[in-house]
């Protein structure tokens, strides 16, 4: 009983269960490989039935029913499953839902080029044949494997007493670290590391912290923790929605559904008010729809707690090596494929100088003829039977058997002379390559050249991005902004303090001068009054008109779509309502810059960052304003820049930020320009080098002047002409603007605009502008935001 299980369990690991080390296939996925290559079935050719495959594996290779090989096949052409599929299919071959593919009678497949790559050169010796089950043929023991399979497709199965769970890898990255490998023998997985950071899945998702990585790297075994990814989203009936577009690998939609609707019924996960599946052939996007009032932030924390969103894989580096099951590390792993394919150019070279070597003594043999052509046919003519003409060619002409047959079986139309110089420049040729091919096989370095050039090859042909996330935090050590995808959203805030944030993206780009969309869906009382784009995992500086400042996370601002209203910011602020915010600005560090503070009356005044980096939710004290002043901008300076001020009347002053010395947080400041009677300072910018300074009306004319118009005066000055204003029409605001930009405009009324920088002339100072967008009557511009190109 005993022997008979010990021989049950190793045809088990064997035969069956475990890949090997070299070509990273078990054996059904090689035979099945090795059958479509007999079809001839490359990347070009028509595609075959599922049914004539599988059949031609069971009956040539594989002593099993098509019904176990089916599924293998399958697997192997699912881009859910694979990082880099080995067979192409056509038809259903199922689905990441978890559903089923067709029957094998009504799917096609065909190889996918990865597998050509792992078939190359199986045609010259370069791996050993054994008989198949029946001794009808020869099959190969191990595959060429120019490809990578084991490293970046990885590996699963379940043998007797061990198991193995060999997650996919990027191929760029795996290229790499083997050339690190080859380069330097010596070097150690945290050098590996930098390159080959950690798995690689085919359905992307976040893998939170590098500590199992490192541990399955070294010792073979480790577990990590991936997530799905996901965004917040605000849907058209103003609630907040998580919007899941990456699922862990080997999840499914359908069993993360099933698991949401078990807790939700059980109410361990409360506040989900519908779960929908909106995916399509453009990827996953399943909608988790919030009850009113939720923050999307908590019911997120609670699928990752309760593992809906959140699975651990366990990594098991095992596979076998001569026959043996073996556990290894991640560079044990590369080395032995880098044995293998040291092996496999060894020996292709070995069988490409044999037949070199052989051509070259019949070329000679040839040639030994073609000098002495009238005695070779006389010989041959005088000659009674063949066997006579052959040994008397060798005799005569001192040939070896096989050339003499090589010249017995010449055509009479290869005696013309220009054959000789054929044969002369094969010779020629050939003692070329066998030169090389000697070099490669006496040089262990020039193997190793190849091994590389074929591995950048393979990079250059199918190397693609990462797709999966690799977070240095473990889970319990994340914040939402290592959770939640980084992009840029537009932020509103209206009169009647409702806010939102709306990705950018939601704004198609219009021409100059054009009416734009609606942007806010406002009460007939309310109006837009400020407007900013930022990142989703910037801060938000906010200040008041009492020169207060409170913080404020962009993720915590909820998502509204772009014609929804927002969010009463109150929700989210504890500003009286007595105060009125006035500016916002964004920030991502609190590092050594300043706050440059404006005020309506020409008070500037300059504070150290550092002082505004801890955030307390009653907020603090960032500027004294004086009786009837209100803060108007605030700019973020490096202690080198200089400033504009522009007035509402259409006045500016240049200065530099040296003449106003760093004060502390409860400073009034010092006189920044000096105001005619019904005058006020609107907005203020930093000189940026070729940049261009855009000052916008209320009535949606703009224009822009180049900064090098603005002669740099002392602050407290009366300032120059800026733009010459119809009756009745005010300045809003000034920005910096760069022709690769982008502005984001804003109405009382709620529309909104996109449009280029570029579209807008630059001008000289006294100019009247141009059209930046039309407004209907009664409406006017309030707000401006910069997009910055990348």
């Amino acid at each position: 009983m005993k022997e008979s299980y010990l021989t049950y369990a190793m045809s088990v690991i064997i035969s069956r269960a475990l890949p090997d080390v070299r070509d990273g296939l078990k054996p059904s996925q090689r035979r099945i490989l090795v059958a479509m290559n007999d079809l001839n079935l490359t990347p070009r050719a028509k595609f075959r039935k599922c049914a004539k495959i599988c059949g031609d594996t069971s009956g040539n290779y594989h002593p099993h029913g098509e019904e176990v090989i089916y599924p293998t096949l399958v697997r192997m052409a699912q881009d859910f499953n694979m990082r880099y599929v080995l067979v192409s299919g056509q038809g259903n071959f199922g689905s990441i839902d978890g559903d089923p593919p067709a029957a094998m009678r009504y799917t096609e497949a065909r190889m996918a080029p990865a597998a050509v790559e792992m078939l190359e050169d199986i045609d010259k010796e370069t791996v050993d044949f054994v008989p198949n089950y029946d001794e009808t043929r020869l099959e190969p023991i191990v595959l060429p494997s120019k490809f990578p399979n084991l490293i970046v497709n990885g590996a699963g199965g379940i043998a007797v007493g061990m198991a193995t769970n060999i997650p996919p890898h990027n191929l760029s990255e795996a290229v790499d670290a083997m050339v690190m490998l080859i380069d330097n023998p010596d070097v150690t997985v945290e050098e590996l590391m930098k390159v080959l950071p950690g798995p690689d899945f085919p359905t992307g998702g976040i893998i939170c912290g590098v500590a199992g990585i490192k541990e399955a790297y070294q010792t073979g075994r480790g577990k990590i923790t991936i997530r799905a990814r996901s965004m917040f989203e605000r849907t058209k009936s103003g609630r907040e929605a998580i919007v899941i577009t990456e699922i862990p690998f080997q999840t499914t939609k359908t069993r993360i559904i099933e698991r949401m609707v078990e807790f939700i019924k059980d109410e361990t996960i409360k506040g989900i008010a519908d779960i929908r599946d909106e995916s399509d052939r453009e990827g996953i996007r399943l909608v988790v729809e919030l009850k009113k009032g939720e923050n999307p932030q908590v019911v997120l924390n609670q699928l990752y707690k309760h593992g809906v969103l959140q699975t651990t894989f366990g990594i098991i580096l095992i596979a076998l090596h001569n026959n043996k099951p073996l556990t290894m590390s991640i560079k044990e792993l590369m080395q032995y494929y880098i044995d293998h394919r040291f092996e496999i150019i060894t020996r292709r070279t070995q069988y490409l100088l044999d037949r070199a070597s052989e051509r070259i003594h019949i070329v000679k043999g040839l040639l030994i003829a073609l000098s002495s052509i009238d005695d070779v046919i006389a010989t041959i003519k005088s000659s009674r039977t063949a066997d006579e003409a052959r040994e008397r060619l060798i005799s005569q002409f001192a040939l070896s058997e096989g050339q003499a047959n090589a010249i017995l079986a010449m055509q009479l139309s290869r005696l013309v002379g220009l054959e000789r110089e054929k044969l002369l420049k094969e010779e020629e040729d050939l003692n070329q390559k066998i030169k090389e091919y000697w070099y490669i096989l006496k040089d262990k370095k020039a193997v190793y050249d190849i091994i590389k050039e074929d591995l950048y090859d393979l990079k250059t042909k199918y190397g693609d991005a990462r797709r999966t996330q690799i977070l240095d935090k473990e889970p319990e050590e994340l914040t939402l902004e290592d959770i939640v995808q980084e992009h840029d959203v537009a932020v509103t805030i209206t009169h009647q303090r409702y806010i939102k944030q709306t990705p950018l993206e939601q704004y198609r780009r219009q021409g100059r001068g054009g009416k734009g969309v609606i942007g806010t869906d406002m009460k007939e009382e309310d109006f837009v009054e400020h407007m900013y784009v930022c990142s989703s995992h910037d801060w938000l500086l906010v200040f008041t008109n009492r020169g207060k400042m409170y913080w404020l996370r962009v993720l915590e601002i909820p998502q509204g779509a772009r014609d929804s209203r927002g969010r009463s910011i109150s929700n989210l602020l504890s500003i009286p309502e007595d105060e009125r915010i006035e500016q916002i600005i964004a920030v991502r560090e609190f590092n050594e810059r300043s706050l440059f503070f404006v005020t309506r009356e020409g008070y500037v005044k300059k504070t150290s960052l550092s002082k505004f980096s801890r955030p307390t939710k009653a907020g603090i004290i960032a500027v004294t304003l004086k009786e009837g002043d209100g803060l108007v901008d605030v700019l973020v300076t490096t202690g080198n820049d200089e400033i504009v001020l522009g007035t509402t009347n259409g006045l500016s002053i240049r200065f530099s930020e040296k003449d106003v010395r760093p004060m502390g947080r409860n400073a009034a400041g010092v006189i920044g320009i000096r105001l005619n009677e019904g005058d006020s300072v609107c907005g203020a910018v930093c000189v940026e080098k070729d940049g261009t300074l855009l000052t916008v009306f209320d009535n949606g004319v703009g224009k822009r002047t180049p900064f090098k118009d603005y002669r740099i005066q002392k602050r407290g000055g009366k300032g120059i002409i800026n733009a010459k204003l119809p009756k009745g029409v005010k300045v809003v605001t000034l920005l910096a603007a760069h022709d690769e930009d982008e502005l984001m405009l804003i109405s009382a009324n709620g529309k909104m605009i996109r449009t280029d920088v570029k579209s807008i002339r630059p001008t000289g100072r006294s100019t009247k502008g141009v059209w930046l967008m039309r407004l209907d009557k009664g409406d006017r511009l309030v707000s401006v935001a910069r997009i910055e190109r990348d």
